[in-house]
């Protein structure tokens, strides 16, 4: 049974103690939990839970599903061949590059994805909490000895030899320990939403790379519309923000407007259900985000690739890796430098990309260019996607890791200074 009914059989104590079930935290928990270590996995929602997402995987997040044995799952889902990009009258089908990672994709409802990631901790042995809501936390010295948590029957304490943050971007959790979200690098503000449609088994997702608001404004971001294969399709939108440049949009109803002008491409059926939005800090924009046995993971550390909004590849990653790292003494610095080594060149040159979005006419200049050219435009799927690895060795990825290099030396921010 997955499902604790008994609040009185949380345990007293733990050897990782993980908040938040999403992907980040579910991963964390199942990679823990195989290594023999007594695991909590604790989440304030009782699953199944829905979760502002586009619901799209691409195959950096299907190889980590793979790596827990739900690959067959996923791919009985939906299967995706790569992405189409549209925009300024013109279109483009791009498949999955060749390389190290799987060459399909998916997109799940995160009603379904969530749950059986955590489902899988379950398997594996991780004890399930849910409705258990993390109110505040015990630390001396940065370490962390115990979390509280507000249940239907009263207040409970665990005690903890790990604590895992994988509460979300706002990281409540991750506040109280210090965390810090710098709100002047970029972030996105996003909005998506359900429709039945008669594509919904599309073998591409798409995006719109060319969004105007009602008064025919252009507004820096893309739309996108995913496939889930079960009679509907994800459609939503995302804009890029800073705090110098913040997204002027209202998003639902810009959202409502995109569905409407895709709605005879995509044979849309009725209207657009649970349209609910989302503020989304990216590129690793965190700080102080571990301590000596506490780090937080996925969204919490901002671990949300800045060219396309995905996180979910990002979160199941960090678990992984994080479990792997269980014994180290300290996490201090330990966490942010493993994050770095993984992601930062990637981040730090996305979110310089990103940043150059938000200037006025950038968008509206180099979209059409782009979309003229079809191997920029693979090479511009292969970045976006953070398709690229150590073990590449051809052009594309060497400029790429190159670039990212450069960019990482003239930061001066956390956590790639």
């Amino acid at each position: 049974m997955d499902v604790m009914s008994d609040v009185n059989s949380m345990p007293a104590s733990t050897d990782v103690l993980v908040v938040g079930a999403g992907p980040a935290g579910s991963s964390a928990a199942a990679w823990a939990a195989a290594s023999g270590r007594s695991v909590l996995l604790a989440d304030s929602a009782v699953f199944p839970r829905d979760k502002t997402c586009g619901d799209g995987l691409t195959p950096r997040a299907v190889a980590e599903l793979d790596l827990l044995g739900l690959g067959d799952w996923v791919r009985a889902r939906s299967i995706s061949k790569g992405l189409r990009m549209c925009g300024w009258g013109k279109s483009a089908e791009l498949q999955w590059p060749k390389g190290s990672f799987p060459v399909v994709g998916s997109a799940v409802p995160r009603t379904e994805l969530d749950d059986r990631i955590r489902l899988n901790a379950v398997e594996r042995g991780a004890v399930m909490a849910q409705s258990a809501k993390a109110v505040s936390v015990e630390s001396t010295d940065n370490r962390v000895t115990s979390v509280t948590f507000k249940t239907a029957d009263g207040l409970r304490t665990v005690s903890c030899r790990t604590l895992v943050v994988a509460d979300g971007v706002k990281s409540t959790l991750g506040k109280q320990l210090g965390r810090e979200w710098h709100q002047d690098l970029p972030y996105a503000v996003a909005a998506r939403a359900y429709i039945k449609s008669g594509r919904s088994d599309d073998p591409f997702i798409t995006g719109h790379m060319e969004i105007k608001d009602p008064a025919g404004g252009f507004v820096p971001g893309y739309g996108w519309i995913f496939p889930l294969g079960n009679g509907e399709v994800n459609v939503g939108l995302g804009s890029i923000s800073t705090k110098k440049r913040p997204a002027r949009v209202a998003l639902h109803p810009l959202l409502e407007q995109y569905a409407e002008e895709q709605r005879k491409e995509w044979d849309f059926v009725g209207e657009v259900r649970a349209l609910r939005s989302a503020l989304l800090p990216m590129a690793g924009s965190v700080s102080n985000f571990a301590g000596k046995n506490w780090a937080c993971i996925g969204d919490a550390a901002a671990c949300i690739n800045p060219l396309n909004g995905e996180g979910i590849d990002y979160g199941l990653e960090g678990g992984r890796l994080l479990a792997a790292m269980l014994d180290e003494p300290d996490l201090t610095q330990a966490w942010p430098n493993e994050l770095r080594t993984h992601y930062g060149s990637a981040f730090s040159i996305g979110r310089r990309v990103v940043a150059l979005g938000t200037q006025p006419g950038v968008f509206r200049v180099g979209g059409p260019l782009a979309l003229r050219s079809r191997r920029f435009l693979n090479v511009l799927l292969r970045t976006m996607g953070n398709l690229i690895t150590e073990e590449d060795k051809d052009l594309v990825a060497r400029m790429w890791r190159t670039a990212g290099r450069v960019s990482m030396r003239l930061d001066q921010r956390p956590p790639f200074s």
